[in-house]
């Protein structure tokens, strides 16, 4: 079936090089290779085989419309004087709609656009950065068209998302064979980028779209447990607080300072230092800083003059770039591997979820992770061997109150969503 036929993105030109699959369904990274220093990393957990996200729910899919958790029940909606109302299905637990509902974004076939069905959300400015849509070689958009009523949200929502793959600057550029990079020399060797566009037709809808992709970068390594799991990897994270919740995990319109909770102060030491017992499932609200790129912006600027991938796909290091994106919000790091993340979004916050429900008897594991690849063989991901990074809004920004007509996760027909996730990748020779 096409929705689970790989789309291949790649940056052929380059060494060490960088490639990605997306699964139409969901819109799934199936996987992110990193080629460095000889070997060759899959640094997204998941199921060995495409189909396998049927059953392997949220793991690098794509999640809307709403992400996370909101109480079930009928909900009124208002952003600059429009209303609405949300009905909020029940798919988890007795009190909570999860991720969009029991049939989320995750689980439906997107189309893959091409010539003959162009994107409706990307301008005419914006699409000259990139290459011919056809074939699909560094980048792809995809639709999706969410009927009004859809899982009780109201409005048709018209979804496009454009991943891309973004090479180094000229600048920062290597062309060294495999093996040749020195020790301590840190290589720029790509980007992944997420670019979310959202429009609904008629009056005003709850919209807080996200990927719900987890790293490992060391599995690909298979020397034993310690590498299937990401206690040793650094995680540095600029935020300030995070959600509190109640026990079903809903937002209770509080937060907690970092201060005053360590284990949820990331700044550099290992994800394993402070680990609770129960693992890392937290949302991070990031601490005051000035993002220019706007999460919404008026369906009337909205001409093909319009260009806002300028600066989002312009390569990190070059001039086009320097001052005109914000600094990196989290940054991922494995000494073993050598790789590391970069991460930017003009979002609020991240879930960071450290995959501490997973249950090694059911799913699958990868083969490149050192498992057999089979469903439920026994050898899927233990507990602890992933983080996933979730970026989005707050939690049900749109029912408190303290928010209404600001960051209130709603999007009226006169706007455009606007979000993006930018994940730079580098790599640095382990010292032997």
């Amino acid at each position: 079936m096409a929705e689970f036929e790989p789309v291949l993105l790649t940056l052929p030109s380059l060494a060490p090089s960088l490639a990605v699959e997306v699964i139409p369904y969901g819109l799934t990274i199936h996987r992110v290779f990193v080629q460095a220093d000889g070997r060759t990393h899959d640094i997204v957990i998941g199921p060995e085989d495409p189909r396998g996200h049927i059953t392997q729910k949220y793991v690098n899919t794509i999640i809307g419309r709403y992400a996370n958790r909101i109480p079930i029940g009928k909900h009124s909606i208002e952003r600059n004087g429009v209303k609405a109302e949300v009905v909020a299905g029940l798919n988890e637990g007795s009190r909570v709609s999860l991720h969009g509902g029991p049939t989320g974004f995750d689980s439906l076939p997107w189309e893959l656009l091409t010539p003959t069905s162009p994107p409706q959300l990307f301008t005419p400015a914006e699409l000259a950065h990139l290459p011919p849509l056809s074939p699909p070689t560094s980048y792809a958009i995809f639709r999706l068209v969410s009927p009004d009523g859809d899982q009780g949200f109201p409005g048709e929502l018209t979804t496009e998302v454009l991943v891309a793959l973004v090479p180094p600057s000229e600048e920062e550029r290597q062309y060294l064979e495999p093996g040749e990079q020195s020790a301590g020399a840190e290589w720029d060797l790509g980007s992944v980028v997420y670019v979310y566009r959202a429009k609904v037709d008629k009056g005003v809808t709850p919209v807080n779209l996200t990927q719900h992709w987890g790293f490992n970068l060391e599995a690909s390594l298979k020397e034993g447990v310690d590498t299937l799991l990401v206690k040793n990897h650094n995680i540095t994270m600029k935020a300030d607080r995070i959600v509190a919740r109640d026990a079903d995990s809903l937002n209770t319109g509080k937060f907690i300072n970092v201060s005053d909770a360590t284990e949820h102060l990331h700044e550099g030491q290992k994800i394993g230092d402070k680990y609770p017992k129960m693992g890392y499932d937290d949302y991070y609200a990031f601490a005051p800083r000035t993002v220019a790129i706007p999460k919404r912006f008026p369906y009337a600027e909205f001409t093909p003059q319009l260009d806002m991938l300028k600066y989002i796909l312009a390569p990190s290091g070059s001039q086009v770039s320097k001052g005109a994106r914000p600094e990196p919000v989290i940054e991922l790091a494995s000494d073993k591997s050598g790789l590391k993340l970069l991460f930017e979004t003009n979002q609020d916050g991240t879930m960071f979820y450290s995959n501490a429900w997973s249950d090694p008897a059911k799913g699958a594991r990868k083969k490149i992770h050192g498992g057999s690849g089979i469903k439920d063989h026994g050898d899927g991901y233990i507990p602890g061997t992933a983080a996933f990074l979730e970026f989005h809004d707050v939690l049900g920004a749109f029912l408190d109150p303290a928010n209404k007509n600001g960051n209130d996760t709603l999007l009226t027909s006169d706007e455009v969503y606007h979000n993006y996730v930018r994940c730079d990748v580098r790599f640095k020779k382990p010292s032997q």
